[in-house]
């Protein structure tokens, strides 16, 4: 056991932003199978790809788990 815990379970806006997206994805590409609609399908790929980009964006410019860690030990610079 260590004394160093670290509690990193993706507590940061890119995190949450990326869940929520691929949430709303889920559920359109679900529909659009069971209801064999193609457009529902790929609008849902659609959703579920501009929300992983969109996570990865906002983790490199500084809303991801590493930005508030950095922050939590008085680093400069960081939202």
């Amino acid at each position: 056991m260590s004394d160093d815990h670290d509690e990193n379970h993706g507590h940061s806006v890119a995190a949450w932003t990326g869940v929520f997206a691929l949430i709303i994805a889920s559920g359109l590409i679900s529909v659009g199978v069971a209801w064999g609609a193609h457009l529902w399908t790929f609008l849902g790929i659609a959703v579920g790809v501009v929300g992983f980009v969109g996570s990865i964006v906002l983790s490199k410019t500084g809303f991801g788990v590493e930005a508030k860690r950095l922050q939590a030990q008085g680093h400069q610079g960081v939202r």
